[in-house]
């Protein structure tokens, strides 16, 4: 069954215009399994989504996108209650950096969380949180690789095809780096 894993709403600013309503009830429609509500660096809607969620019979999967300023473009996508606190942290630190309205998110952030979880004796971010890296032409291979040293086995690599001109040769060209680097498309 399908599930939509990187959807903004209309709490992404200029990006995404469709209430959390109107996109759960769309993924009824047309069938979907459950649907991620990925607004960027923000969790701002993510009680309407739930009450959407609960009204259509769709399960949420609760995310974040985010574009760091010195890494990759991402979703974060929530496992459990800790990986929900964990992305809660993320979104805190990037928009307490800049103005309102904005964020800046930086891996030095990420790397100090990664790493204080741990030393807690907690678990590893990729136990509460998957990863989907959103290639952007040409593609930051670096990128990958670090949320592959981060994520292991919880990142993939996330495929969107827009039925364009493109799309086999989009495809046919992620494919090849998922198969390079060992990371399953989603």
């Amino acid at each position: 069954m399908y599930a939509e894993l990187h959807c903004l709403s209309n709490f992404s600013f200029q990006r995404g215009a469709s209430s959390a309503r109107e996109l759960f009830d769309r993924a009824k429609n047309v069938g979907y399994g459950a649907l991620a509500i990925t607004d960027e660096c923000s969790l701002a809607g993510i009680v309407r989504a739930l009450e959407a969620s609960k009204e259509a019979g769709i399960p949420l999967i609760v995310g974040s996108e985010f574009s760091l300023v010195d890494g990759p473009r991402c979703v974060l996508l929530v496992r459990d209650q800790r990986g929900y606190s964990l992305l809660c942290a993320l979104i805190t630190q990037a928009r307490r950096r800049a103005v309102k309205g904005a964020y800046q998110a930086l891996k030095a952030d990420w790397e100090r969380l990664f790493a204080d979880a741990l030393a807690a004796g907690g678990t590893p971010l990729s136990d509460h949180l998957y990863a989907l890296w959103l290639p952007i032409e040409p593609y930051d291979e670096a990128g990958l690789s670090w949320l592959q040293a981060h994520f292991g086995s919880s990142l993939r690599i996330a495929l969107a095809l827009h039925r364009g001109p493109r799309d086999r040769q989009i495809r046919a060209a992620l494919v090849e780096l998922g198969r390079r680097h060992r990371i399953d498309l989603v």
